[in-house]
């Protein structure tokens, strides 16, 4: 339930949190790294992360709680994919299927990062329970 107003610190602190995971894709797609090994890896987002975990009592109980979560959840299941996608190299069938899932998580990546700076720059809460 969104019942304080962030204050305009936090605000713009989540527009560096979206802005260090921003960071993290493009310099991917500039250099020789995936993605998604950029966006849980580099420097930027790991940063990024920590921020997230370092001021989320700061956010609690305001609309930006759920950015917050939104790129908390985002790190995390990358993370995920990235270990299913290794296991699945490891194995000569899985190879393709391993392909596959980079190219998916690598576009999903850059959608919830667009999708979640474009509605904080707009002021809204991200929808509840989106994956």
């Amino acid at each position: 339930m969104n019942t304080r107003t962030p204050t305009p610190g936090m605000v713009r602190l989540t527009h560096l949190i979206y802005a260090l995971h921003a960071f993290a894709v493009f310099s991917a797609l500039l250099g020789s790294a995936t993605i998604i090994l950029s966006f849980v890896a580099s420097l930027p987002s790991l940063a990024a992360i920590v921020l997230n975990y370092w001021n989320r009592g700061a956010v609690r109980d305001t609309w930006l709680d759920s950015h917050f979560s939104w790129q908390i959840r985002t790190f995390w299941w990358t993370l995920a994919w990235i270990v299913i996608a290794t296991v699945l190299v490891f194995t000569l069938i899985g190879i393709p299927f391993a392909l596959a899932a980079f190219v998916i998580v690598s576009a999903w990546v850059v959608y919830r990062v667009v999708r979640g700076w474009w509605r904080l720059a707009d002021g809204q809460p991200m929808p509840e329970k989106t994956d």
